[in-house]
């Protein structure tokens, strides 16, 4: 076919080709199928553009393109606008043939998708590629960063349906329970979100390095998150701690934390104006309630730094016994037996209570007499973890043996930690304990003990001589294997038969699971109603929030799975266009956008709503029954 082509535009150029035309255009196709028209060197143009001027919250396309097939691209470090994806690669060619000369041109660009936060002018610095071994660089880009007017109230403007959410309606910020702790005191972190926007797909990501801290996740038994009312400016937001936990400081001086990264997709609605030559009709029409639009943002928040400033630990009467605790700790020993005989096990445990950074805290130096055998310690953790921060137990038992008669003393054991209300030092010290060792029989006693992580189980049998096996004996003939017996070779087959199987099942279930869309649609109905039992429960608990959210994502979730769109690509006109293109009853499908709309509203809408939640509840799973039902 591409020869075809190129033989039919050719006799258009030459009124009688002759049988050595035909031939040297068959050459022609030959050469051009093997890339014999390709960019020399010298020709070789490498560009980068980009609008030049885009509005704060803007998004826009920044391509390179190169007129050469190049490898080892490398992008600029973009520092100045925020990166929502890239670098996307394309390729387009081009073949002309103009008088029976041939040329072709091969286009490839590299492409990244930017929004803008900041005003000013920015330069966005070149990117390099090689080709045929040599090095191209690109020319830089200059973008300037203008203030939205669509964004400011009382411009008489409105954002159209394309706007994305405004930084005021939505933003992260990070906060810390104290900013100048001591060295190893614990200190809450929580990454808060505030929106007055509807939104789903919460992630939370890039938060989980703390450079100089031990960290510990306080939401690991969270199944919501913690929210809140809060009014800024006269605006009303819904706050949601979406991340909290509990660092300790491992060295003092002042320590950076990075923002961290969520991201989510905000539901933004806005209105399109009409404008006419009647000002009654313009106010009846631009009225939100008549003439609104929804479309679902996806948003990349990212939260302020956090300097914090660790004070050393004082060093005056610091005891000389000090490992690092710090907090608020009770410490109370207990031994279990005082008086027992040779080779009999004494266990000696120390508990230690309290909150602070209990699990960094290591097991007591204790001093035994010389004829006493000890073990390591066995070390257990009864840690709880809550949104106030980590407190616990920490029990450390020794396993005591004595090997000769006697009276001996345990002597007391010390425990120092730093008290940070009172900001001095704490001692507490065990009692000492006296141990009477009376002569045993002989005979070790019968003992197993878990010892600690680099201790191998410990076993005293309490005889070291095995008696002779006596009859009835289990013997069998000399000669007789069950290696190649016929049971051998029957459970071989058995087994072949079974992995066959086995391989066969798998490869089904392979098949299946490949078919994304159809796995979606086929368990669209039962996640929903697996979110709106769950709903159910929130709505018997009188959790509204919760309640509002598990509806939601039911509605979006089986919209989403059921129709194979991406949540971020639905919105509330697609949505009812996509239904009326299955031929869903539009009465169905008003259904379900009133009760979105009910849904959206009700969960960020300020005041009590508890007495609609059943309602809510009733027309969410009616409408999805119904639209089931459709679409079968």
């Amino acid at each position: 076919m591409f020869s075809n082509e190129i033989m039919n535009k050719t006799k258009r150029n030459f009124v009688s080709p002759s049988r050595m035309a035909k031939t040297m255009l068959w050459l022609v196709a030959a050469w051009l199928m093997l890339g014999a028209g390709s960019v020399r060197a010298d020709e070789v143009k490498f560009t980068a553009t980009a609008k030049p001027v885009v509005t704060s919250g803007e998004r826009f396309q920044l391509n390179y393109k190169i007129n050469a097939e190049g490898a080892n691209f490398r992008g600029p470090n973009i520092t100045d606008f925020q990166m929502l994806s890239g670098p996307n690669t394309s390729t387009s060619s081009s073949v002309q043939i103009i008088n029976g000369k041939v040329s072709r041109t091969s286009e490839y660009v590299f492409s990244y998708i930017l929004q803008a936060s900041a005003e000013g002018t920015f330069t966005i610095p070149p990117a390099t590629i090689v080709v045929d071994g040599k090095n191209y660089t690109s020319n830089s880009v200059q973008v300037k960063v203008v203030k939205n007017a669509a964004a400011q109230p009382g411009t008489g403007q409105q954002k159209s349906a394309g706007a994305t959410a405004g930084a005021d309606d939505l933003f992260l910020r990070a906060q810390i329970s104290n900013s100048t702790p001591y060295q190893g005191e614990q200190v809450i972190i929580t990454y808060k979100l505030y929106t007055s926007l509807p939104i789903s797909n919460i992630n939370v990501s890039e938060i989980n390095s703390f450079p100089g801290f031990w960290s510990k996740d306080l939401f690991q038994n969270i199944k919501e998150y913690p929210q809140t009312r809060e009014v800024i400016n006269g605006q009303e937001f819904v706050v949601a701690e979406v991340k909290k936990l509990a660092l300790f400081a491992q060295r003092s001086g002042q320590i950076v934390i990075e923002p961290g990264l969520l991201e989510c997709v905000a539901q933004v609605r806005s209105a399109s104006r009409r404008n006419s030559s009647d000002p009654f009709f313009d106010s009846f029409f631009n009225d939100p309630f008549f003439n609104s639009r929804y479309q679902n943002v996806e948003k990349k928040l990212i939260s302020n730094s956090l300097k914090i400033d660790v004070k050393p630990l004082p060093t005056q009467n610091k005891p000389t016994d000090f490992s690092g605790a710090v907090g608020s700790f009770s410490f109370e020993s207990e031994l279990s037996n005082s008086e027992v005989k040779t080779n009999e096990p004494i266990t000696l445990r120390f508990k230690l209570k309290g909150r602070g950074n209990i699990e960094l805290i290591d097991a007591p130096k204790v001093v035994f007499p010389p004829d006493f055998e000890v073990y390591d310690p066995e070390i257990s953790n009864n840690i709880q973890v809550n949104l106030s921060g980590v407190s616990g137990t920490r029990t450390f038992e020794y396993l005591i043996i004595p090997r000769n008669p006697g009276s001996y003393t345990i002597k007391s054991v010390p425990f120092s930690y730093f008290d940070v209300s009172r900001q001095s030092y704490v001692n507490l010290n065990t009692p000492a304990y006296d141990v009477t060792v009376s002569k045993g029989d002989g005979q070790a006693a019968q003992i197993t003990y878990q010892g600690g992580t680099n201790q191998t189980d410990i076993q005293y049998i309490g005889r070291d001589i095995r008696h002779i096996k006596l009859p009835p004996y289990q013997l069998r003939p000399i000669g007789t294997y069950f290696f190649r017996s016929p049971l051998y070779n029957l459970l071989m087959l058995a087994i072949a038969v079974v992995a066959i199987a086995i391989l066969i099942v798998w490869r089904r279930t392979v098949r299946r699971r490949r078919d994304v869309a159809r796995m979606r649609t086929r368990k669209a109905t039962k996640v929903s109603r697996r979110r709106l039992k769950l709903a159910a429960s929130y709505l018997k608990e009188k959790k509204e929030f919760a309640f509002y959210n598990e509806i939601s994502r039911a509605l979006w979730g089986y919209m989403s799975d059921k129709l194979n769109i991406p949540p971020a690509e639905l919105s509330m006109d697609n949505v009812r266009d996509i239904l009326n293109h299955r031929k869903v009853n539009p009465e169905v499908a008003d259904q379900f956008i009133e009760t979105l709309n009910s849904t959206e509203y009700a969960r960020f809408a300020p005041g009590e709503k508890s007495e609609v939640m059943d309602k809510v509840y009733h027309q969410a799973l009616d409408v999805i029954t119904k639209i089931e039902r459709e679409l079968k």
